[in-house]
């Protein structure tokens, strides 16, 4: 495994009176994507959540690139070079595409002033949003609204991004167009944390896996061990992926 772009020793975040993470350890290397898997409420989303300093952690270190980020607030975290595309997209419905990718492209004041070869890279994952730039974000897809939401993520060049179930509830077709937009990120040596549900998407793109159960990660490995093995399937997660394939 190459040097990690970010760790997380112990990590322990409370919501309110809630522990919901028990002590995380996680290591993300540069360059890869890491996939994070586990049951609903394992806490995927918090890890997500708390590395970009929505939740501070109660306990413990998340080391960005050997900076402790656990004091900063999230815009602080933002201009590190982290994105963060929440389950909910986080898109902004009345605005238009334009305007959305215009809220994170840095300096820019006008769609206009957006740097033209970014963009140009951009609707070549992502085609359909040259045809709607203009049109409400609201008025898209389901499938539509998640390219926004990661378009929108990388409209400026980042060091990591955190994704949080880009697949879900999308087309199989607008899924592969997924896998291929990351496939492409990767070839940019963007780092990629990934929590996903659909195992076949995962299991296409996954460098590496952590294996989240109550609060911890209690497996981490290559993305390919874990796939070649039903029984620790079976064991970690109560599925086998070839049934999702």
């Amino acid at each position: 495994m190459s040097t990690p772009l970010l760790k997380l020793e112990a990590v322990h975040t409370h919501i309110g009176a809630y522990h919901i993470l028990h002590g995380v350890d996680l290591e993300v290397a540069h360059g890869e994507l890491t996939v994070l898997l586990g049951r609903n409420g394992a806490g995927k989303t918090t890890t997500l959540r708390t590395i970009m300093g929505l939740w501070h952690p109660s306990a413990g270190r998340v080391l960005f690139d050997g900076e402790d980020l656990g004091a900063l607030g999230t815009p602080e975290i933002a201009h590190r070079g982290i994105s963060y595309v929440p389950e909910n997209m986080g898109i902004f419905a009345e605005l238009t595409v334009a305007e959305n990718m215009l809220l994170a492209a840095r300096g820019a004041k006008r769609p206009e002033d957006i740097d033209p070869k970014r963009l140009e890279w951009v609707f070549g994952l992502f085609p359909a949003l040259k045809r709607f730039w203009q049109h409400p974000a609201g008025l898209l897809s389901g499938g539509q609204k998640q390219m926004v939401a990661v378009a929108r993520a990388i409209i400026e060049p980042r060091k990591l991004l955190l994704i949080d179930e880009p697949s879900k509830g999308l087309a199989p077709a607008i899924i592969q167009n997924m896998v291929e937009a990351f496939r492409e990120l990767k070839r940019t040596d963007t780092t990629i944390l990934l929590v996903e549900q659909n195992f076949n998407f995962a299991r296409q793109l996954g460098d590496r896996v952590a294996v989240m159960d109550d609060g911890r990660v209690v497996h981490a490995g290559t993305m390919a061990a874990l796939a070649g093995d039903e029984g620790l399937q079976q064991q970690l997660l109560g599925l086998s992926l070839a049934a999702h394939q």
